[in-house]
Formats: structure tokens, sequence, C-alpha cells
């Protein structure tokens, strides 16, 4: 089943809930929501587990292969074990990863690998205790985060990657730091374009370090090669040491758009389907659950059918502003 541009559905990304114990200034800003549960959905808005684990068997029906659990901060919901052993009952599920900013993963590790979870990525902008504090609002937390990495490491997280969201001014003197933290460890860290996702986040180009600007600095210092991807859309760029110390990527969006190899659909907590991170209205998918099976898998081939997003190539080329989602109600 392929959209409108050829691009077949594959991953489904799905918020289990949309608040967080973070502010950070790229995604929900301090100054703009604050720490008030009221912000956000109600325990009897999002999906239970039991929707979850429908939604989830219905996109596999329709060709999707892997399913990652976002937020908000996924750690924050009690009955994310019982997610996770649930989804991984699914055949058709070849990949189930957990995107997470890591304050609860020392904790969490050992129950999310019994629970059957495949990878985890950690949000990690910075190295500095003081660059860390700016960017997620939060005092003390560093370590803790650093901790829950080697954590989950230590119970046997073998595909563990680190995604770090670049902004010029703020943590672009982090870039070697976090290089030389994580080289000839097994895990990969991710440098991120800033992106303009959602409506508050004060984003504009000035703050966004191209990759080529990031891989420059780092090729400075060690020699890289390209590596192919993995698979079909996959997003980040991939180049691997030459002295054979492991690999880094990059997630271009700004600079050099993928938009024609996306093939993922995104399910917030209280049930809407999006079909792009810069989408600006979902389609209320938690309402016709109930319905036969058939008429729902109905209605979301059509949704594919239809789809057309491309933001990222017209990003530049609009002078109409365009109200996006937020990506923490989206799930990034």
């Amino acid at each position: 089943m392929e959209d409108k541009r050829g691009r077949p559905l594959r991953d489904l990304r799905i918020s289990i809930i949309d608040s967080c114990n973070f502010r950070c200034n790229y995604c929900m800003p301090k100054d703009k929501i604050s720490f008030a549960e009221s912000n956000f959905l109600s325990k009897k808005q999002w999906l239970t587990v039991d929707e979850i684990v429908k939604v989830a068997k219905l996109f596999t029906n329709l060709g999707v292969q892997k399913i990652r659990i976002t937020g908000g901060e996924p750690l924050l919901r009690p009955d994310l074990p019982e997610i996770i052993r649930e989804l991984v009952k699914i055949p058709e599920i070849k990949d189930l990863s957990l995107t997470t900013n890591g304050y609860f993963l020392k904790e969490k590790a050992e129950e999310l690998k019994d629970a059957g979870l495949h990878r985890i990525t950690v949000s990690l902008d910075s190295l500095n205790v003081k660059t860390f504090e700016k960017i997620t609002s939060q005092k003390k937390v560093l370590y803790k985060v650093l901790d829950g990495i080697n954590e989950a490491s230590a119970v046997g997280f073998s595909a563990i990657k680190i995604n770090t969201v670049i902004q010029r001014g703020v943590n672009d003197q982090d870039i070697m730091p976090l290089i030389e933290y994580f080289k000839g460890t097994n895990i990969i860290l991710r440098f991120i374009e800033f992106m303009d996702v959602g409506n508050i986040n004060d984003w504009n180009v000035d703050s966004v370090v191209p990759t080529k600007e990031i891989l420059n600095i780092i090729q400075e210092n060690y020699l890289l090669e390209p590596v192919e991807p993995n698979y079909y859309g996959e997003v980040a760029s991939r180049y691997r040491y030459q002295d054979g110390d492991g690999e880094v990527g990059f997630i271009s969006s700004i600079s050099q758009p993928f938009c024609r190899s996306c093939n993922r659909a995104r399910i917030t907590c209280g049930g809407l389907f999006y079909s792009c991170l810069f989408s600006s209205k979902g389609f209320a998918l938690k309402p016709i659950l109930n319905q036969p099976e058939q008429k729902i898998l109905e209605t979301l081939k059509n949704l594919w059918l239809k789809r057309d997003d491309r933001y990222s190539e017209f990003r530049n080329q609009s002078t109409n502003k365009v109200n996006k989602a937020e990506m923490y109600k989206i799930g990034g």
C-alpha cells in the first residue's frame, strides 16, 4: 500500500502520554508550557492498553513492521511494561523501540528489557551540566540520565542510540565532547538539525547547524566514511569511523529533507492519526475503534492512499505560517 508519492507504510510511532518531566526548549519550552497537569490529556483520555494493541494490529495489517513508543515521556506511564509485553506478541512487528529522556531509565531499564523491548533511544543534548539545565529547565538531572544509559547497556540493550538536537549558540560547542564520550562504546550518537516542529519553540533558520557543518567539525578530528542505510526510509544518514570505533548518524530534515522516502504514520496518546510530523490536523481514530475491523482498515487505507505530505521540501518556499501540531503531542 503506497501513498500518492509511492511511499509504503512501514513505520508507526505511538505516543502513549503527552506529559513530560522536562521542558526542553525545542519541544515544550517552560515559558510556553508549565508543569501543570491541566496542560495535558487525562488518563481517561489516553488510548488504553487494549486500544494501543488494536491500533498496532490494524496497522500491521496495512504493512507496518516497526513500532516506536514515544511521548511526552513514555516512562511516566505506569502501564508501559504491559504495553510492551502485549505489542511484542504481534508477530508482524519486527522492531519495537522506545524514545525516552532517560531520567527514569536507571530504575526502569531491566523491567523494559524483561518485558521484551528491542531497542532504546535516549534524548541527550549536552554533557555540560549548565547547558543541559538550560535546555531541559531542570536542575541536577544530567548524571541521572547518564546513569540510565549505563544501566540500559548493563541489562542487555545492545542497540542504544542517543539523539542530540544541535542549536546554534546553545549546544553547538558540545559536538566534540559528545563524540569523545560515546566513540567506541557501541552506542550510536545521532545529531539532529533543529526543526520547526509545532509553533512554540521559537524556531528560526539561523539557529540550525546544518549536518554538513557538524560533519566537518567531526572530520577535523576523525576520519568518517558513509554507510549504506539499514532499510528503506531510514531517516538518519550513517557514517562509521575509519578506525573501526563505531558509528555516528545525522538527521537532516532542514538541509537534506527526506520526505520522498518517509514511510511513517503517527498516533497520539489521545488517538489522533497524523500522516506527517509537520501536520496541522489529525484524524480522530479513537472514536471509531469500536467499528468492525474491516471498516477501520478501509478508513486507514484511504487516509494513507490520500497522503501527499512533504512539508520539509517546501519549508523555505512558503511565506504562509503553518499551524502545526506540537512535538510533545504528536510524539516527535
